[in-house]
């Protein structure tokens, strides 16, 4: 959510925002938002004068009790009381007019970077770096779930028995290797000098609306039946939801987390789920980071984390690549965002594994989450960034390290994990 006062001050520099998102559809919304503001401002200088007054009239109440003057205090308090309703008719006009302005904020996009690159979807977004060599082995590479299979690590048939479409079982080395993945990640992190957390893995309304755009929302999030809550769809949900109304200490900046989580996604629309694949599915694991940082200090942390993301691959020798998001596929909170790809040997292409986002004060605005200085009370910068999500992860890993034989080579950082092992053999199952 923007600043409001960029809408009484900057609106053309707002509406020229949302047309570099291409949703025109949302610049009426500017205007009624500066209209609104200007009936609510109005209602509040009112109510403010009316409340002088009453101070007015019940200092004068007590002058005329203490000088005997009954009758005449007695009218000024009949006064008072008219006040009393005035004043809460306009309060009353106040929060109905302010529930309307945050109504049309709560959809206005934030702020995007001068750097952003002007497009309308992912196709138009743009390549900043290759890392890593993308080659071709001379045998061919099956499909990933063909691989695993043959590995004797997935069971997405009893899965459809048990929860339905979108849904898998990892067994056996797989499953194990699948784990090392995170376990790695984990202490990739920490190495780095990210606090470990592991967070609830349901949040509260307030949450939801706090961290993500409702389009967003309505896209991603499973809505538990009955109940204020709902199942995260990442951990950043959680991790910016621990700091809820939170002032932060100056000397405790920047806060630097590193999280575990499953997460869940309705993962509807056009792209659908993979019947037998594992690339796009309901539920996933995921290592995360999450940055609160003053605002100044934004841009370094985002170069940073997404390098991470980069470093983090390369360790495992799977080549990347980092690509910037264009405003039409940024989602509104986010001010900036750049994918990381890993490299697909069988489609002989990248694919997404990671995503990095600064997102401003959009989030910390929605959910109250500031800090205080010699200048004041400031709202703080939240950036977040996929260290691996798997099994997308396990999708690379798998791809990048397949043998002719069918058996896939453990990259050396994962041995320790495995116990010592090199290799996963082809197996029958």
């Amino acid at each position: 959510m923007i600043d409001i006062k960029l809408i009484r001050e900057e609106k053309d520099l707002v509406k020229e925002n949302i047309k570099k998102k291409f949703q025109d559809e949302k610049l009426p919304l500017v205007d009624e938002v500066y209209e609104l503001d200007i009936a609510y401002r109005e209602c509040k200088t009112k109510a403010d004068d009316l409340r002088s007054k009453r101070n007015t009239l019940s200092d004068n109440i007590g002058s005329l009790m203490r000088e005997g003057k009954k009758d005449e205090a007695e009218k000024i308090k009949a006064e008072v009381n008219n006040v009393n309703n005035a004043i809460k008719e306009y309060e009353a006009k106040e929060e109905e007019l302010q529930v309307e302005i945050k109504k049309r904020m709560m959809v206005i996009p934030n702020i995007i970077d001068k750097s952003v690159p002007i497009g309308k979807d992912d196709t138009e977004n743009v390549e900043i770096e290759k890392f890593g060599e993308a080659t071709i082995p001379s045998y061919e590479i099956p499909y990933h779930a063909d691989i695993i299979n043959e590995l004797a690590g997935l069971d997405k048939e009893s899965a459809g028995r048990t929860s339905g479409e979108g849904f898998y079982y990892l067994k056996g080395d797989i499953a194990r290797l699948h784990s090392s993945l995170l376990a790695y990640a984990r202490d990739f992190m920490i190495d780095k000098g990210f606090t470990y957390f592991v967070p609830p893995f349901m949040i509260k309304s307030d949450v939801v609306t706090g961290v993500m755009s409702f389009k967003e929302m309505e896209a991603m999030m499973y809505k538990i039946e009955g109940e204020d809550l709902y199942l995260i769809g990442t951990s950043e949900h959680s991790m910016m939801g621990r700091f809820i109304g939170q002032m932060i200490k100056e000397e405790d900046l920047p806060l630097t987390l590193t999280s575990y989580s499953p997460c869940f996604r309705k993962e509807g629309g056009s792209h659908g789920l993979e019947e037998r694949g594992l690339y796009r599915v309901h539920q996933f694991e995921k290592q995360e980071m999450v940055v609160l940082c003053k605002m100044e200090d934004g841009m370094d942390w985002y170069d940073k984390m997404w390098h991470y993301t980069v470093e983090f691959f390369r360790s495992l020798d799977i080549p990347v690549r980092a690509l910037e998001c264009c405003s039409g596929d940024l989602a509104d909170l986010k001010v900036k965002s750049c994918d990381v790809e890993a490299w697909s040997p069988r489609q002989q292409k990248y694919f997404e594994v990671g995503s990095c986002s600064i997102l401003g004060d959009a989030q910390t605005r929605r959910l109250g989450i500031r800090y205080k200085n010699e200048e004041g009370t400031k709202y703080l910068c939240s950036l977040n960034n996929t260290v691996v999500a798997t099994p997308r992860g396990l999708i690379a890993l798998v791809e990048n390290n397949y043998n002719e034989d069918g058996s896939i080579n453990i990259p050396k950082v994962l041995q320790p994990y495995m116990g010592g092992m090199k290799k996963i053999e082809k197996k029958i199952n």
